[in-house]
């Protein structure tokens, strides 16, 4: 049996390797007032911003995941215009931002085009068949914002459905449900490559994000 300190380093650089991950998310049955519920969040247009409880550690924040990104998205206003969505999109669904990184790292590794070998589409790996079921005809699933959207939207419902379980949550998302591999891959991609701790009096910067 592999010991855990190397079974996640073996596991993290077969996800360096690997193609658009995911997106076997099963096709269910939504009760009507869920179905209502994610509709409602997936209309929502307000335009992505940074959401933090002291606006001060939001520079902070996009600066260090920015440089983290760099070497996979070399565009400064690309990178930034992308965390700042993924930041909204997951704290309005009461995700953890980081989380959402490695669940993307994981996904599409970025790819906003990303395909998986079953169809799945775009950074987060949603399926069409969303679309159908909570949202509109008109939906673009490669559209960055749209994307984020759905997915977190997704997840929640099935964070929801586990009461909290995040292992059981991300099965159902990659519908591997019961099977440790997905889980484990996003957490660890997660912890390896995302974890954000605010430094202790760093609150003042002079940074500055991109502008175009």
């Amino acid at each position: 049996m592999t010991p855990l300190r190397f079974a996640l380093p073996l596991l993290l650089a077969a996800l360096a390797a690997a193609p658009a991950w995911a997106g076997a998310q099963r096709e269910e049955a939504l009760a009507a007032n869920v179905a209502s519920a994610m509709s409602r969040s997936i209309a929502d247009v307000n335009a992505p911003r940074l959401v933090f409880e002291d606006p001060r550690e939001g520079p902070l924040w996009l600066a260090e995941m920015s440089r983290r990104l760099e070497k996979r998205i070399p565009d400064q206003w690309t990178r930034e215009r992308l965390l700042t969505a993924i930041h909204y999109e997951a704290t309005r669904a009461g995700l953890d931002p980081q989380m959402v990184l490695g669940l993307i790292q994981v996904e599409s590794g970025f790819k906003k085009y990303a395909i998986s070998p079953v169809g799945a589409r775009g950074l987060m790996q949603v399926m069409p068949f969303w679309v159908r079921s909570i949202g509109a005809s008109g939906h673009n699933l490669f559209d960055l914002t749209t994307n984020l959207r759905y997915g977190c939207t997704i997840l929640r419902h099935y964070l929801d459905i586990e009461r909290g379980n995040l292992f059981r949550a991300l099965g159902r998302y990659n519908g591997s449900l019961g099977r440790a591999e997905y889980p484990n891959l996003v957490v660890g991609a997660w912890k390896a490559n995302w974890q954000w701790q605010q430094p202790a009096g760093q609150l003042r910067t002079g940074y500055q994000p991109a502008s175009r």
